[in-house]
């Protein structure tokens, strides 16, 4: 799987980078560099600028003024933020959110639809709903027999190489503008999330649907070695971090109870089985016990899934949910 991709980081094509694709990253730029943007008048941020690309984990209201079903700027969500209903597909703060304040900025990184000025050289969020490289590719298109081909032109193994072929090759786009630091999340379990449950059985070994597990999880595992092949020399002077987002939501649902959770197969806020089968309507009344739920709806965390999550990244012990290092020693390269 890995020698096309090691061919496409070392061919470098110019290429036009897709601002709806791929990853939140914490990155060093030549204009980071140069920038001096303080917290306080004796404290810096850990990291000079932070930039973010994904999809609705991460879009902080880039999705507002788009004509698109991808939309959360709407009550209930927002339920917990101090700003309300921003576009984020949360009750409150997303893991990028928490990822800045833990990293020393004093405000959030602003959504590219209203990014002015000074915030261009702090950093921008390009995230938009329903794009992104990875999770998006599964859930709106392999995983849809019924509407797209894909599932008969590619085994899982294929598909996930041709991900990894696109994703390499945006990665190289982004060390060519810049990026030295970069955080790259894997794809939780989609066969465990409230709308897969919400269409699925279980068996007996689990509710969770494996299948679509075990076919993500071909992703994951090229992603990491893909790490693994940059930080080998692939991309000098640069240092990138993969996110095992996929044993960190496992670990939250396996010993819930220590996390302060109780419910981690329903959404707080939706419609029918698991509160999965529509996600969260215009003013529908959510859950009350939100700080108990992992998921706010039928595919996104809680904030307070957000802020563990966040955590686990900046403080994790070496190959544990953070590879090879975590995010708190990169900010410090």
């Amino acid at each position: 799987m890995l020698k096309p991709l090691m061919a496409n980081i070392q061919a470098v094509k110019t290429k036009e980078i897709s601002i709806q694709s791929i990853i939140y990253q914490a990155l060093r730029n030549k204009m980071g560099e140069k920038a001096q943007i303080r917290t306080s008048a004796t404290k810096q941020p850990e990291v000079p600028c932070f930039f973010i690309f994904g999809d609705s984990l991460v879009d902080n209201g880039n999705n507002n003024g788009i004509l698109t079903l991808a939309r959360a700027n709407y009550q209930p969500y927002g339920v917990d933020f101090a700003q309300g209903a921003t576009g984020r597909f949360c009750n409150g703060r997303t893991v990028v959110d928490v990822l800045a304040q833990l990293l020393g900025f004093t405000d959030y990184i602003p959504p590219f639809s209203s990014a002015t000025g000074d915030s261009l050289i702090k950093g921008v969020n390009f995230a938009s709903g329903a794009s992104g490289l990875g999770s998006n590719d599964y859930l709106n298109n392999y995983f849809m027999p019924n509407y797209y081909s894909t599932p008969n032109q590619y085994t899982p193994a294929a598909y996930a190489t041709a991900l990894l072929q696109e994703y390499s090759r945006q990665l190289t786009d982004l060390y060519r503008l810049g990026a030295r630091k970069v955080i790259i999340p894997g794809i939780g379990p989609i066969g465990c999330i409230p709308y897969e449950l919400a269409r699925f059985n279980g068996t007996a070994q689990s509710r969770c649907n494996e299948d679509k597990n075990n076919v993500v999880n071909l992703f994951n595992s090229g992603l990491r070695q893909l790490v693994d092949t940059i930080n080998n020399g692939q991309f000098p002077g640069a240092k990138f971090v993969y996110l095992d987002s996929f044993k960190g939501s496992k670990e939250l649902t396996a010993n819930k109870k220590s996390y302060g959770l109780e419910v981690t197969e329903e959404g707080c806020c939706g419609v029918g089985k698991n509160n999965g089968q529509i996600t969260c309507l215009p003013l529908q009344t959510p859950c009350e016990n939100r700080s108990k739920y992992l998921f706010w709806d039928a595919f996104h965390p809680t904030e307070v899934a957000n802020v563990i999550y966040a955590k686990m990244a900046y403080n994790s012990k070496a190959n544990a949910y953070a590879h090879p290092i975590n995010v708190r020693q990169l900010a410090t390269l």
